[in-house]
């Protein structure tokens, strides 16, 4: 008998949740294309990479983001390795406030390696007012809390997510 692997989050599950990533022919029952970009006035381009420790950056990362504001509830999910800079990429609509929260996306990054998956938050950098009143980003110390602010450049942020190191991103228990 051999062994079987540990159980960690992944890529166990690949055949179903990022299958473009591992070169099977099919794609994938949820992606990255939660909008379509041209339809859409607040169609927002979301990027970014996951890296390492040592600031290199993972390819086989598996993000999922999910967006409820009341009005556009959103999920999407991306396969650092189903882009050539293993890059994520999601097409989607910026979130509103709602409730006294700035507009943010809920972030859930699975990869190899990891006992359980890891959630953060997607803040905007152009919500400077809202996210100043933000009760979760808020409780964060002042020091971190740029790790969970997305920069803008038009309508693409940039969002990277560091697992550990200088610069780590605040994760949340949940």
């Amino acid at each position: 008998m051999k062994q079987t692997p540990s159980q960690t989050v992944g890529p166990y599950f690949a055949y179903g949740l990022t299958p473009e990533q591992y070169l099977y022919d099919f794609k994938s029952l949820a992606g990255n294309q939660m909008v379509n970009p041209i339809d859409r006035k607040n169609a927002i381009t979301i990027v970014g990479k996951v890296f390492d420790g040592e600031g290199a950056v993972i390819p086989d990362a598996m993000i999922e983001i999910w967006q409820n504001d009341g009005e556009n509830p959103l999920f999407g999910r991306f396969g650092t390795g189903t882009d050539p800079e293993n890059r994520f990429v999601f097409h989607t609509i910026k979130p509103v406030a709602v409730n006294g929260q700035a507009p943010h996306l809920s972030v859930i990054v699975f990869m190899r390696g990891q006992l359980i998956h890891s959630y953060t938050r997607l803040y905007f950098s152009d919500e400077v007012t809202l996210n100043e009143r933000d009760d979760v980003l808020n409780s964060i110390p002042a020091e971190r809390r740029n790790t969970l602010i997305a920069s803008q450049n038009g309508s693409v942020y940039e969002f990277n997510i560091r697992m550990q190191g200088e610069g780590e991103t605040v994760f949340f228990e949940i």
